[in-house]
């Protein structure tokens, strides 16, 4: 436990402040200055830390204070990164191994309609991120999209938003589906089976905005081009693979709950069944792949950026700010102080959100921060910036899905967020079922 100082109103307060929030500026405005959010992440977490230390040299005061809070924070921030460091490594492998290619292939060949390849996608996308992560799910799906279509906005837009709402609402339910809820169970927030109680809500809430959504969405079929005679199968293994990724959830869940290790540490293990196969498959049939040549392809961007807002959010921690998030905490109630933690996700990056919550760690029931950890997930979804998923579709499909694109449907994801809440209220807080 390290000790929260009150530097708040002091000049390194005032400075370190003043980093954050031009950090988090060009964060939110990588597009705009076409800048990867990696490099102000970092520079901001790691700068802030600087000042710190600065003051503590120039007023004499104990280092091991500053010492205790940044092993911590090391701690932290190390636990998340090889837990996604592990997921991108497995996810980059299977797609070297054709199996998202396959997946894309099945669904470009049938002939689909376009409501039909909406309503497929959505729901690919809202069961695929409870495993693959929120992020990946989108990016890959998003591709599907436009493998299909190139053109008709008028499907596109719609399926892009819902892929982004599916990937969120489906990562809510899971630690492995959204790092938000990852954070909070390696924060001890609750048990693997607890997250699992939010499905109904995040299903509910999802269905009733896809269904707004689907209106919208044009009768016919696509335009299919010739790509779709050109027939993909998966590579040896792939099938041990997925069998393998499953494992590796299993193997990180249970020695997390009966043996108290941290989740990563069962990842780590997950990574070493893999290289182990890798090298029994180029024995045995002489076809294999190269872990570490997949470990090149990993969004390293992604974990650096995580390295640098966890980092920051920590120097705010020290300092003394996020106390004010209980102090609101203590005035509005918890309820209340939850959802209004959506609307702020989709502003602000859902990541810090959580982060600063947990660091403040107000006085919540294991039900509080099954909401809190509901609403980071799926608030973000309100905005097209407001998530990874959003930001990663936005990327993708440039020109296609925008902002003002999404502002214009985004009423049918408040009704869905306002769903997601009632399900939550009567489940949790009338029926108790949790």
């Amino acid at each position: 436990m390290t000790e929260t100082l009150h530097l708040t109103w002091t000049w390194v307060g005032m400075v370190s402040l003043v980093i954050f929030i031009i950090g988090y500026y060009f964060i939110a405005t990588e597009e705009k200055f076409e800048i990867n959010k990696a490099i102000p992440s970092l520079t901001t977490g790691t700068l802030m830390f600087m000042v710190i230390g600065i003051y503590f040299a120039i007023n004499g005061l104990d280092p091991e204070l500053l010492h205790a809070e940044m092993k911590v924070l090391i701690l932290e921030i190390a636990e998340i990164f090889f837990f996604l460091f592990v997921a991108m490594t497995f996810i980059e492998t299977m797609i070297e191994r054709n199996i998202f290619d396959v997946l894309k292939y099945k669904l470009i060949s049938k002939g689909y309609t376009f409501k039909q390849l909406f309503w497929l996608t959505g729901l690919l996308a809202f069961f695929i991120s409870p495993v693959a992560d929120n992020l990946t799910t989108a990016l890959i799906l998003s591709t599907v999209l436009f493998t299909i279509d190139k053109t008709t906005k008028e499907f596109l837009v719609p399926s892009a938003i819902n892929i982004v709402v599916a990937a969120n609402a489906g990562g809510a339910w899971s630690p492995f589906g959204d790092i938000t809820t990852l954070m909070a169970w390696t924060a001890g927030k609750g048990a693997f089976a607890d997250f699992l109680y939010l499905f109904p809500a995040s299903i509910i809430g999802y269905l009733i905005t896809a269904l707004l959504l689907s209106r919208v969405v044009p009768n016919g079929r696509p335009p299919f081009s010739d790509q779709t005679n050109k027939i993909e199968k998966l590579k040896d293994g792939a099938k041990v693979i997925i069998y393998l990724g499953v494992a590796t959830i299993a193997i990180a869940v249970l020695g997390h709950q009966f043996f108290h290790f941290p989740a990563m540490w069962g990842m780590m293990s997950g990574l070493a069944l893999l290289k182990v196969y890798s090298y029994t498959l180029k024995h045995n049939s002489g076809e294999s792949f190269d872990v570490f040549v997949n470990m090149k392809h990993i969004e390293n961007d992604t974990l650096l950026f995580f390295f640098g807002i966890l980092s920051a959010v920590g120097a705010l921690h020290f300092l003394g700010f996020l106390e004010y998030i209980t102090v609101i905490y203590d005035k509005i109630g918890p309820t209340l102080g939850n959802i209004g933690v959506g609307f702020i996700s989709a502003i602000i990056d859902n990541v810090p959100v959580m982060s600063a919550i947990l660091k403040a760690n107000p006085s919540m029931g294991i039900d509080q921060w099954l909401l809190v950890t509901l609403t980071a997930g799926i608030g973000g979804s309100l905005i097209s910036f407001g998530s990874a998923a959003g930001v990663g579709v936005m990327g993708r499909l440039k020109g296609i899905y925008t902002f003002q694109a999404h502002m214009q449907y985004s009423w049918t994801i408040l009704i869905g967020y306002i769903v997601s809440l009632i399900v939550w209220y009567v489940q949790f807080e009338v029926m108790g079922l949790y």
